[in-house]
């Protein structure tokens, strides 16, 4: 009789083991999901609403496994943990230049992103000297900007003052701080302008 109990303890066990590690692959396929619908970093909490659950260690745990699947599968695409604990899904740099121009539409076209890039390195930037600088029609480009949520504008007096938002550092893969966020443009414009001269 005792040796039927421990056989059926052990399945038992083996079974709670099968199902625990089922949820599992559930829960990495979910992050994964997520990470690849948004198109952009995700925070913990983010994560959170997607599991169903409070725990940021568990969102954590199941970003950061899905990160070592990802290096291990030697894949065009990686997962990174970027700064402020948010992760996101993306083609490695390497494929970019190969694959860009198969990108149907990009978010903007050159008049806004222009526009955009100028905001961005000189924010926080008077929308008055936007438009000195970029000309009238740039009212336009503003207004695209702000309703996409790349850029919000401040009441200061009589004027507004521009600036990038939270989701314009994470849609370009841009640090959310200031100063940082200005180096890495530069290096982006400088590269940009080399390979023009070419």
């Amino acid at each position: 009789m005792q040796k039927t109990e421990k056989q059926a303890f052990k399945l038992d066990e083996a079974s709670q083991q099968k199902q625990a590690a089922e949820k599992t692959q559930r829960e990495l396929a979910l992050v994964e999901a997520a990470l690849y619908v948004a198109g952009r970093p995700l925070t913990l909490k983010e994560l959170c609403s997607v599991l169903k659950t409070r725990s940021k260690n568990k969102a954590r745990k199941l970003a950061k496994t899905l990160m070592r699947e990802y290096a291990s599968r030697n894949t065009a695409l990686e997962v990174l943990e970027l700064k402020d604990e948010r992760y996101v899904l993306q083609l490695k740099a390497e494929f970019t230049p190969r694959v860009r121009k198969l990108v149907k539409r990009p978010l903007l076209s050159t008049g806004p992103l222009k526009t955009l890039a100028y905001i961005a390195y000189r924010q926080p930037v008077s929308q008055k000297r936007v438009v000195d600088v970029r000309g009238h029609h740039v009212y336009g480009h503003i207004k695209l900007l702000k309703e996409i949520g790349l850029v919000v504008g401040e009441r200061r007096g009589r004027s507004s003052v521009l600036r990038t938002t939270e989701y314009f550092a994470d849609y370009f893969g841009l640090s959310r701080d200031l100063s940082a966020m200005k180096r890495q443009l530069k290096k982006v414009f400088q590269r940009e302008m080399a390979a023009e001269k070419k």
